[in-house]
């Protein structure tokens, strides 16, 4: 048996003591709600009369009289998102296959789902963090009607699984299975596209060549073939023994689809193996030592910085407490292993062709990297999930699959063991110093600039920056400062529209950085990038005090962010206001008005940006 290493076995241990209190009392709420009597026996009549009003006979029948296990559906589906459009012949496979089994199935409700490559850049963006929230509470009135004995989570991109997340641990008591729709088949590659938006950004390539190079890139249903936020869910999912195992990366046109779709509901039920087995309720499921295994995956393959948002929120959930240190700790011994874009050239299909999530967490197991006796939603635990999925249909059971072991990897530039990874340490990095606490992804940027120091040139939105790049005023060494961008201050927006215009400076010899209170996702480019700066410039942070022409230190290999300016000198500076425009155009338009509260509640970045607590 493989022995979990010191590191990770003393920041699990810290977690868990930190979290004695708030665990304890979420777990002892969820013993209450299990010992209830079923929806339908221990609710009255009406109430159970109005929740089997739609649904076929048989079904009543198997609800009411039969106590048959009534599944819930969450769904995410829109055809707004490429990657959840293939949802929207799911339910109805759950469906047929809960009746085979002797179960019934239910939508029980939607949860709205925006795409941030259509809002990046644009006042919708502003919403796209704290939808993750709304997501969260959406699953909650969804589940409310508290009919079900176990529940599918209908999701894949990037605020909508930490988001059905959430809200599917406040129904602890529940087994689930989240259940995603795999990625679009390869288009344009990611670096291709990178180069065309690159040439966009300097005049070189008009808004039709450039629409034409998006268009061959994001050109189907699935998710976006670069590993950001979505992607980075699904890889956590599988680490987490959320998923089927290996369900992960398999395309929406692939046959294998629909018989993974089913396995989800075999698996929900208890019935994924040859015997019968009780599916450990998600609440318990999640506990610090899945949490931790979370963390590892993604450190391992350079996933997407919103998840230090994310899974701080996704934890607090669960009645655990994690922060951006334990993060950096684990990042110490926690290996690179993959080279996906941004991180490299792959996209997610190669990466799967590889051996995908399901190489890495055998790798991260055999290390003693991750937890191997934590619960999953399989009877065979978190070993189960270092396989890839094949079909094995035989005319009895045409939708039967069969496991092989994902190792070893079937193409070193693109995944590799712990014995000869692409780095000895994570892709994310903790930053601190006399500007605050902020992360940096660096297994994305070129070893020659993980240490950048150069004057600042501030900025009170991303659209000042632009305006000074296409004016030529930043062509010299430049950290760039782009404040007034965290939840308080408007959301905390993506800024993926700055990639192009920093990328080009760089590219022209000139040593860059950004550092901001905002965030740049799993889709942070090769530019130095300072994110989550906290406390944010609208709560009176560090970033507030930043004049043109200050010095800036990022040192991401000493783990540091520093203003150098003489420390009496920088006490005594004046803290900067939002400009009044900004901040009440913030405000308003396009649904903002409505989002005020969650502003004005929301706690720092490390704090995962939670507006109900």
């Amino acid at each position: 048996m493989t022995t979990t290493h010191p590191t990770v076995r003393d920041v699990t241990e810290r977690i868990r003591a930190r979290s004695r209190a708030l665990r304890s009392s979420y777990l002892q709420r969820l013993t209450d709600l299990r010992h209830r009597d079923r929806g339908s026996d221990r609710m009255g009549c009406a109430n159970v009369a109005h929740a089997v009003a739609g649904i076929p006979a048989n079904d009543k029948l198997r609800v009411v009289a039969e106590r048959a296990p009534n599944i819930g559906i969450v769904t995410a589906y829109n055809d707004m998102l490429s990657a959840h459009a293939p949802f929207q012949g799911y339910p109805d496979i759950v469906k047929h296959e809960a009746r085979r089994l002797g179960g019934t199935a239910q939508v029980a409700g939607g949860v709205p789902a925006m795409c941030d490559g259509v809002t990046q850049g644009t006042p919708g963006m502003e919403l796209s963090l704290f939808s993750r929230d709304v997501i969260a509470m959406g699953t909650a009135v969804a589940l409310t009607h508290d009919m079900f004995d176990a529940a599918l989570m209908l999701g894949v991109c990037d605020k909508i699984v930490p988001g059905l997340l959430i809200g599917a641990l406040h129904f602890g008591h529940l087994p689930m299975v989240f259940v995603p729709a795999g990625p679009m088949p390869s288009g344009l590659s990611n670096s291709a596209k990178a180069k065309v938006r690159e040439q966009a950004a300097q005049g070189l390539v008009g808004r039709q060549g450039l629409l034409e190079a998006e268009m061959q890139a994001y050109h189907a249903p699935g998710t976006c073939t670069f590993y950001g936020t979505a992607n980075s869910n699904q890889m956590l999912m599988e680490a987490m023994g959320l998923h089927v195992p290996g369900t992960a990366f398999i395309q929406p046109g692939d046959s294998m689809r629909e018989a993974l779709t089913r396995e989800a509901v075999r698996t929900v039920l208890g019935r994924a193996s040859d015997k019968a087995y009780a599916v450990p309720p998600i609440g318990e499921l999640v506990d610090e030592r899945v949490i931790v295994n979370a963390m590892a995956a993604l450190l391992a393959t350079g996933g997407s910085t919103n998840h230090l948002i994310h899974w701080v929120a996704v934890a607090r959930a669960a009645g655990i407490l994690i922060d951006w240190n334990d993060f950096a700790e684990l990042s110490e011994v926690v290996p690179l292993l993959t080279r996906v874009y941004p991180n490299g050239s792959a996209d997610v299909n190669e990466f799967q062709a590889a051996g995908g999530p399901g190489f890495v967490i055998g790798e991260l197991l055999d290390a003693g990297l991750m937890h191997a006796d934590v619960q999953t939603v399989r009877a065979g635990g978190l070993r189960e999930y270092a396989a890839i999925p094949t079909l094995a249909a035989t005319p009895s059971e045409p939708h039967a699959l069969a496991w092989h072991a994902a190792a070893p990897s079937k193409n070193d530039a693109v995944a590799r063991p712990v014995a000869s990874p692409f780095s000895a340490t994570g892709g994310l990095k903790l930053l601190v110093g006399n500007l605050g606490r902020s992360v940096i992804k660096v297994s994305s940027v070129p070893d020659d600039r993980h240490v950048i120091e150069a004057p600042a040139r501030v900025f009170d939105s991303q659209g000042e920056l632009q305006e000074a790049f296409k004016a030529g005023e930043l062509q010299r060494d430049v950290v760039c400062v782009v404040r007034w961008q965290g939840p308080q201050a408007n959301g905390m927006p993506e800024l993926h529209k700055l990639t192009p215009p920093l990328s080009v400076l760089q590219g022209k010899g000139f040593r860059v950085a950004l550092v901001t209170d905002g965030r740049m996702s799993g889709a942070s480019g090769k530019v130095p990038a300072a994110i989550h700066v906290s406390p944010e410039a609208a709560a009176g942070g560090p970033l507030a005090k930043v004049r043109d022409g200050d010095l800036i230190r990022l040192d991401s290999v000493a783990g540091t962010l520093t203003v150098l300016v003489p420390d009496d000198e920088w006490a005594a500076r004046e803290v900067a206001r939002q400009p009044e425009e900004q901040r009440t155009a913030n405000g308003h338009g396009l649904g903002r008005d409505l989002f005020a509260g969650m502003r004005r509640n929301a706690l720092t970045a490390e704090e995962g940006a939670c507006t109900w607590l």
